[in-house]
């Protein structure tokens, strides 16, 4: 395995979860809240949004960084 594959490896993995987390989010404001009461886990709805938002946006900039390397070939083949 080279730097290649693994890097293509951690985009697919990326790409997978930032589906999952956007899927995650509520149009209505429920988020996490929505999904059977899971929201008594946090201490407010609120703190479980923005760790969600803040999940999304890291989750945004790995995918699209890495999508940026691959694309450019900087890693070589």
């Amino acid at each position: 395995m080279n730097v290649n594959s693994i890097v293509q490896i951690i985009w697919a993995l990326s790409a997978v979860i930032l589906i999952v987390v956007v899927l995650l989010h509520s149009p209505k404001g429920d988020g996490i809240g929505g999904i059977g009461g899971q929201a008594q886990l946090f201490t407010s709805t609120k703190s479980a949004e923005t760790s969600l938002n803040r999940f999304t946006w890291t989750l945004c900039i790995v995918f699209l960084g890495l999508s940026v390397v691959l694309s450019a070939g900087w890693l070589g083949r």
